[in-house]
C-alpha cells in the first residue's frame, strides 16, 4: 500500500474520497468486513489488571445488532440525540456502531465530567437518552430532574431503579436477534445526515457544540491511510479517551474502514505512560499514536529496554511535539514521530503524510483534498515565512470538516468567513511547503514591539535537561508592557533555584531569539490542563493579570 503513493505530490495527484449519497460507517464497514472475512480481528481490549478480551467484526456486527434492537425498544429513532459517557470498555464501540446503524446521533463524553458539566450538555444538546455505567450514574441521578429533555438512562453494566439494565434485557425476556436491525422501511441514512456531536473542551467558555455528518468516517481516511500509515495487516494503537475527537482519529473510523485491528488500553484513575511500552511489545503494535505529553514522559524512560521491532510507524497530534522530544524518541527507538494537526472540527487535516520527510517540529503540509492557506487579519493570503491564520477553504469542501456549531451563529459567523473555515490557529509555512505551529490567536505574546509564539520559547525550554513541562504565557509589566513568563514543572532530581533561573534563562537566549527569553519563571508542580491534556494558558494569563491588578 505504501508504494503506491512514493511521495507526497503524488498523494496530492491521485487521492480521491468519494462519498455515496448514502452512507453509513455500522453497515458499509462493520457488518461489510463481517461478511467478507468472519474471523477478521478488529479489537484486542485489555485493562490495567491484564484482563484481555478479543472480537472480531463479526462479533462487532451481531453485538451492535443486538444493542440497536433494544435502543429501538426504548424509542430511540432516527435523528434522536443520545449521549454516551463510558470508559474504555467494549460497550462503548458496540453503541457507538448501534446508534450509527439507527441514524441516531450520538455525542461521546469523557468520564472525568461533573453533574454540572452533564446537566449543561444534556440540555444544550437536548437529548433524548443517556447511555453509562453504574460508576457514573450517580452523577447523572443528581442532575435528572433538571434535564427535561432526558427520557431514558441506560446501564450497560448493572441494575438501578429508574435505568434500563443493558446486560438483562439481552436475555429476558428472550434473547435480542443479533441477525438484523430492525429499522422501519425508508430510514437508510445519507451521507449528509446528522451523525456526532462533539462538545468542544472549552479553554475560553462554555463548550460549543460541533456538527459532524454521516460521511465524517470517511475523511478519517486521511488520518489512518495516510497519515498514521494504518492497513490492514496492523494492530493501531492510539491512547485516547472515548469522550474525546482524538479517539474518532485513532480508535474506530479511519483504522476500521483500513480493515486494521485496533487496540485498546482501559485506563481507570492514576496512569503512568511507561505502563505502554511492554504492551507496545507484548501486542506487537505496528502503528502508535499519542500526544506530546505521554511522548515526553515516555522519553525519560530507558527505551532499549523493550523490543518495539514491530513498531514501523510513530505519529502525534494535539499539542505541537517539541523538537528535543522527537530525538530522543528516535535514539530510543529507530523511529521517527510525524506530526498531525487537526481539530475536533476536522480530521488530520495538515500533517507529515507518508511519502514526505519528516522535520521535527513542523505539522507538515495540507493534507490532500484539503486547500490551505494563511491569511492576515483581513483575509489576504501571507508572504512564505510569514506568520498567518489557518484558513481551509470551502471550495470544494473537504470530506470530515465538520458542518456547524450547533445553536452558536456567532461562533459560525467568525469561524466561517469568504469561503474558509478558520481555525483559530496561527502558523507560518517555509520555502519547502511545510507549515509550522505558532499558537492559538489568543496565545500570541506581543512584548516590546516583538509578537512572540509559546510553542517556540516552550520547545527551548524542554531542550534544558532540568524542563519536564512548561507554559509561556505573556505577563503584565510596566516597562515592556507584556514580558515572556514560564510556568515549568521540573524532572525528578532538581529543585528551584535562583541559579536554576538564570542558566534556563540562558540556555534560551542561546537557543532562540535572545528577545524571547522568559524574562519571569515560576516552578510549579503541574500545569492547568483541559480533560483532554491541553495546557491552559487561558488560565495561567488570567493569574498574571489578576496579580498585577492586585500591585496597583
Amino acid at each position: 500500500m505504501t508504494d503506491r503513493y512514493p511521495d507526497y505530490e503524488g498523494l496530492c495527484c491521485d487521492f480521491r474520497i468519494e462519498v455515496p449519497k448514502y452512507y453509513n460507517f455500522g453497515f458499509d464497514v462493520i457488518d461489510a468486513w463481517a461478511e467478507k472475512d468472519r474471523n477478521k480481528l478488529a479489537m484486542i481490549w485489555v485493562s490495567q489488571k491484564g484482563e484481555e478480551k478479543k472480537y472480531s467484526f463479526r462479533d462487532l456486527k451481531n453485538l451492535s445488532n443486538q444493542a440497536a434492537n433494544i435502543l429501538i425498544k426504548y424509542g430511540i429513532q432516527k435523528g434522536d440525540r443520545v449521549l454516551l459517557m463510558l470508559p474504555r470498555i467494549p460497550e462503548w464501540w458496540i453503541f457507538v456502531i448501534a446508534l450509527i446503524k439507527l441514524g441516531a446521533v450520538l455525542c461521546p463524553c469523557p468520564t472525568m465530567l461533573t453533574p454540572k458539566d452533564i446537566r449543561y450538555r444534556l440540555n444544550a444538546g437536548k437529548f433524548k437518552m443517556i447511555i453509562t455505567n453504574l460508576e457514573n450514574s450517580a452523577k447523572v441521578e443528581e442532575v435528572t430532574e433538571e434535564c427535561s429533555t432526558l427520557t431514558c438512562r441506560f446501564l450497560v453494566d448493572g441494575e438501578l431503579p429508574g435505568w434500563v439494565n443493558f446486560p438483562n434485557e439481552l436475555l429476558y425476556p428472550a434473547p435480542v436477534s443479533f441477525r438484523s436491525v430492525s429499522l422501519p422501511s425508508g430510514k437508510k441514512t445519507l451521507s449528509t445526515d446528522p451523525m456526532l456531536i462533539y462538545f468542544t473542551s472549552g479553554t475560553t467558555g462554555e463548550p460549543k457544540m460541533v456538527l459532524h455528518n454521516q460521511s465524517y468516517p470517511l475523511g478519517h481516511i486521511v488520518t489512518a491511510r495516510l497519515w498514521q500509515d494504518v492497513s490492514d495487516h496492523d494492530v493501531h494503537f492510539t491512547s485516547s479517551d472515548t469522550g474525546w475527537a482524538k479517539c474518532a482519529w485513532g480508535k474506530i473510523f479511519g483504522q476500521w474502514i483500513c480493515g486494521a485491528c485496533i487496540f485498546v488500553y482501559d485506563v481507570r484513575g492514576k496512569f503512568k505512560a511507561t505502563e505502554l511500552l511492554p504492551l507496545l511489545e507484548k501486542y506487537e503494535i505496528s502503528t502508535f499514536c499519542v500526544p506530546p505529553t505521554i511522548y515526553r514522559m515516555l522519553i525519560l524512560a530507558d527505551l532499549e529496554k523493550f523490543d518495539l521491532r514491530e513498531l514501523r510507524r510513530c505519529t502525534s497530534a494535539g499539542e505541537p511535539l517539541n523538537p528535543e522530544v522527537v530525538r530522543v524518541w528516535m535514539e530510543g527507538t529507530g523511529q521517527t514521530i510525524s506530526e498531525g494537526y487537526g481539530q475536533t472540527e476536522t480530521v488530520c487535516c495538515i500533517g507529515t503524510f507518508r511519502g514526505m520527510e519528516t522535520k521535527p517540529g513542523s505539522m507538515g503540509k495540507p493534507a490532500p483534498g484539503w486547500h490551505v492557506e494563511l491569511h492576515d487579519d483581513e483575509g489576504k493570503p501571507v508572504e512564505m515565512g510569514e506568520e498567518g491564520r489557518i484558513a481551509i477553504s470551502l471550495n470544494p469542501r473537504p470530506v470530515g470538516l465538520f458542518v456547524e456549531y450547533i445553536n452558536s451563529p456567532e461562533a459560525n459567523a467568525v469561524s466561517f468567513v469568504n469561503g474558509f473555515y478558520y481555525t483559530g490557529d496561527k502558523a507560518y509555512m517555509d520555502k519547502d511547503g511545510y507549515f509550522w505551529f505558532v499558537g492559538r490567536d489568543d496565545d500570541i505574546i506581543k512584548s516590546s514591539g516583538y509578537r512572540i509564539g509559546p510553542f517556540e520559547v516552550e520547545s527551548a525550554l524542554l531542550e534544558h535537561p532540568a524542563v519536564q513541562e512548561s507554559a509561556v504565557v505573556g505577563s503584565p509589566d510596566l516597562i515592556r508592557g507584556v514580558i515572556v513568563k514560564a510556568f515549568i514543572v521540573l524532572k525528578p532530581g532538581y529543585e528551584p533555584s535562583e541559579t536554576l533561573i538564570k542558566d534556563i534563562q540562558s540556555h534560551v537566549r542561546r537557543t532562540t531569539a535572545p528577545y524571547k527569553y522568559p524574562r519571569a519563571v515560576e516552578f510549579v508542580d503541574e500545569l492547568p490542563k483541559t480533560l483532554s491534556g491541553k495546557i491552559k494558558r487561558n488560565e495561567l494569563r488570567q493569574i498574571e493579570m489578576q496579580k498585577a491588578l492586585i500591585e496597583e
